[in-house]
């Protein structure tokens, strides 16, 4: 968490005007937006413009995350991270701020999402996920504090955006930011060194929070408690065996979980259009038989008319006789 003393250093109201010493550009702040253990992120306005604009008084820590932004506007189609719009200081009688300006994304939080359309959208998220931090990852980098607080989608299109950049570290390096529910250290299923399985540790420890909204205690700890919580949910017994395979390090990349993955939704969905198509021809079949029955019913129906009709003919012929 952020200490105090930095926190009300970086703590502005809204209206407040910051201009940036170099660059000379002026932001009109509009209100907090959160705040993490490297300082304040507030909506500002800028030309008519929102902007995310995040301040600390930590120059090295600002430094490292525009430098991060940096290297992602290089990662070719990812859209984990907001694009760097401005990097200035600003100055003021407690001394001086350095901050930098972003893309505001707009949207729900993950987990709201999730919320709102349901469930079935957890594995396409993941998917889309997986596809960005693989981009990540070849390039060197790990997501390190990866959470659903983090995580915002855009759209329509339905699209998976990161907002915090904090914790993303270089691989082989310690994780500088860490949630203890997605910290595989904190499970005592590995270490805290940067590496794909932390970011894939985070990942299935999300897809689980998606059905537990309220998460849970450690008690226990270990991969048992985990795969507990797995068995006790139909929609997570579904994916078992990927989010196992990422809790115990089993995939060595995010394409690999991503396409182990797939498989599991693809073959959920020949097993749904294997029913749908069984129940069809169930209905088919019986068809014919029903029709059978109904022309036998019909025959049985003239048969009789036709036989009363020939009585009262006889009895009429009777007796005109008579």
């Amino acid at each position: 968490m952020m200490n105090h003393s930095m926190k009300n250093q970086c703590k502005v109201k809204p209206g407040t005007i910051i201009e940036g010493k170099w660059h000379k550009k002026h932001y009109i702040i509009l209100k907090e937006l959160g705040f993490g253990a490297n300082g304040i992120v507030y909506l500002a306005k800028w030309h008519n413009q929102q902007v995310a604009l995040k301040m600390s008084d930590n120059g090295m820590s600002i430094t490292s995350e525009v430098n991060v932004l940096k290297s992602f506007a290089k990662v070719q189609g990812s859209a984990l991270g907001p694009s760097l719009l401005d990097v200035d200081d600003w100055e003021r009688k407690s001394g001086q701020i350095s901050f930098y300006v972003m893309e505001y994304i707009q949207g729900p939080e993950f987990m709201t999402f999730i919320e709102q359309k349901g469930i079935s959208w957890m594995p396409v998220l993941t998917l889309q996920l997986l596809t960005d931090l693989e981009r990540l990852h070849r390039n060197g980098w790990v997501f390190g504090d990866l959470k659903p607080e983090n995580l915002i989608v855009t759209g329509p299109p339905a699209r998976i955006r990161c907002i915090d950049v904090g914790g993303t570290t270089i691989k082989g390096r310690a994780i500088k930011e860490y949630t203890e529910f997605y910290d595989r250290g904190y499970w005592g299923l590995g270490s805290r060194k940067a590496d794909s399985g932390y970011d894939l540790f985070a990942v299935a420890m999300i897809m689980i929070n998606t059905v537990y909204p309220k998460r849970f205690n450690k008690t226990t700890g270990g991969i048992m408690q985990l795969r507990d919580h797995i068995n006790q949910n139909k929609q997570l017994k579904k994916f078992e065996e990927v989010i196992l395979g990422a809790l115990q390090g089993h995939y060595h990349s995010a394409e690999e979980m991503r396409n182990g993955l797939l498989q599991i939704i693809s073959k959920d969905r020949q097993d749904t259009r294997k029913v749908t198509r069984q129940t069809r021809s169930s209905h088919s079949a019986h068809r014919p038989v029903k029709q059978k029955k109904q022309k036998k019913s019909g025959r049985i129906e003239t048969f009789l008319i036709f036989t009363i009709v020939i009585l009262l003919y006889i009895f009429y012929i009777y007796g005109q006789l008579i």
